[in-house]
């Protein structure tokens, strides 16, 4: 199989490698040359443009910064692609555009997937990487040992679009959770906490020594808030004195607060205060217009995956 890759810089340049290192005939474009040196003495053919590497690999990979540059691409790749090959698109691209530029290729009969990594510099070099896939199934399944070159959790979620949509979700977490955690950081140092002492402790309580997103099996995702791991009454009050420590040292605290509005809300709900403190998150879901509810034995396959 010999594999393309397009878009060699600070992610690209580490997963070509590795996909080179695996064994592959290798054939790689950048706008730069320069770029290409470390893939040449490697082994790797150098192409002068998106549309030979098309030409010449059977399946290509794109790691670029974001929709302008792979839907220039795309039109490179459609011209030069065979029936029957296969496009992994590694960006962080919008599920809107993944999804017309799939459906174009599905017509000349090139599968186009969208297959975002999570990483950072640093998983792209280990190949410590999460990678995203959506869109043809058994594409993915033709291209796994590939992926695995690039990734160690390369896994398919569903129709095309659902990798991107994911990626955004956990990025846009992401940020908003650092935002938070720069928001209380500030108001515990300013209160008169050194700041890797309170860094050091609070990374040790209940929410520091879990990831994140593993917190959404225990109530949110299973519907499960009675009885109360934590009471809504509870974690209202903490929110509360939280919110008051920051006004009594003049910290903005925007996102605190915005978290004390959404608790209010629930507690005006009747019988919710006394309930699984977690129970605010459903405010969301009727906003949203959404019913989200899993089994906890398909919650718990998850979970032992690790």
């Amino acid at each position: 199989m010999k594999v393309g890759f397009i878009g060699i810089g600070t992610m690209g340049a580490s997963m070509a490698l590795n996909v080179r290192a695996k064994g592959y005939e290798l054939v790689v474009n950048d706008l730069r040359r320069e770029a290409a040196a470390p893939h040449l003495k490697a082994g790797a053919a150098w192409a002068d443009s998106p549309r030979q590497v098309a030409e010449a690999a059977d399946v290509v990979f794109t790691s670029l910064p974001g929709p302008r540059e792979v839907e220039a691409v795309a039109e490179e790749l459609l011209a030069g692609m065979r029936k029957g090959a296969a496009w992994f698109d590694l960006s962080t691209n919008s599920p809107t555009v993944v999804r017309k530029i799939s459906e174009r290729f599905a017509a000349k009969g090139i599968a186009m997937l969208d297959a975002p990594v999570s990483g950072g510099p640093s998983g792209a070099t280990s190949g410590k990487l999460a990678i995203w896939v959506s869109g043809d199934k058994a594409a993915f399944d033709r291209h796994k040992a590939v992926l695995d070159a690039i990734g160690d959790q390369a896994i398919y979620i569903g129709p095309v679009g659902a990798g991107t949509i994911a990626k955004l979700v956990h990025n846009c977490a992401g940020y908003a959770i650092l935002a938070a955690l720069a928001e209380v950081m500030t108001m515990g140092v300013k209160a008169g906490v050194e700041p890797l002492a309170l860094w050091a402790a609070v990374r040790q309580g209940a929410f520091g020594r879990r990831r994140s997103f593993d917190r959404l099996a225990e109530q949110f995702l299973v519907r499960k808030f009675d009885p109360p791991a934590f009471a809504l009454e509870l974690a209202h009050k903490d929110v509360t004195l939280a919110t008051e420590v920051g006004r009594e040292f003049h910290v903005p605290m925007k996102i605190a607060n915005t978290v004390l509005q959404e608790m209010t809300e629930a507690m005006n709900r009747e019988g919710w205060a006394k309930r699984d403190s977690r129970i605010f998150m459903l405010l969301q879901e009727e906003r949203a217009g959404v019913d989200i509810e899993v089994p906890e034995a398909k919650v718990q396959e998850v979970l032992n995956r690790g």
